[in-house]
């Protein structure tokens, strides 16, 4: 497991804080360019452990399949979903967006699918 040090959650906020509006990235893809590849968990962990009312963009990472991810206070969900489409994300019927169409790709970065 990596290591769940305020470095590596550093880390992932700096990446998180590079994703535009209106685009969104994966918990892997933010992990990898983290430099942990591997733990796209420890992205969901640094994420749940923001402080309410951060400007770190939180709302800006999906899962691998392009939906929100289930949270434990019900309804959190809604909020994320609130917030993207104000930024224009779209979302179709089954509640997912296209990956396709609105994935960061970082110039110079290589980004893995997950």
């Amino acid at each position: 497991m990596a290591s769940r040090t305020p470095g590596s959650y550093a880390a992932i906020y700096r990446i998180v804080r590079r994703i535009p509006r209106g685009r969104v990235a994966t918990y892997g893809q933010v992990a990898q360019l983290a430099g942990l590849a591997g733990h796209a968990r420890q992205v969901g962990y640094a994420l749940h452990a923001l402080p309410s009312g951060t400007a770190v963009p939180w709302h800006r990472v999906v899962n691998a399949a392009g939906e929100i991810s289930l949270r434990a206070s019900p309804g959190a969900e809604l909020t994320q979903r609130m917030l993207l489409e104000r930024e224009g994300v779209r979302f179709d019927g089954r509640g997912r967006l296209s990956l396709a169409r609105v994935r960061w790709r970082p110039r110079g970065g290589r980004v893995r699918h997950g």
